[in-house]
């Protein structure tokens, strides 16, 4: 995974509507704009930024139907940021635990 696109994950996830969000599309095979909005406290086109938000990451797709967008999860790309989030977490520990 390149640099910019494990950054812009991040920064994707650091929002807590976002992680929920994608939590709740991971949670099922596919998830429709409509259902997300139903269960939000925010609006509309706040609903549908954060989901663009997931798509520019790269974390989520979509697909229309009708007039009806609905959305899954990207599982490759999320277990890529995993192993690459775990990397660096692994090698940023060894280097802290050999600092006195």
């Amino acid at each position: 995974m390149d640099p910019e696109q494990f950054f812009r994950i991040a920064k994707a996830l650091s929002d807590p509507r976002r992680f929920d969000m994608l939590a709740r599309i991971a949670a099922v095979d596919e998830l429709g704009c409509q259902t997300l909005v139903a269960e939000s406290e925010v609006t509309q086109p706040t609903v549908s930024h954060h989901l663009k938000e997931l798509v520019v990451a790269g974390l989520v797709e979509s697909r229309r139907e009708g007039q009806y967008v609905h959305y899954c999860l990207r599982r490759a790309v999320l277990d890529a940021y995993l192993r690459e989030l775990s990397a660096r977490l692994g090698a940023a520990q060894g280097a802290g635990a050999a600092v006195p």
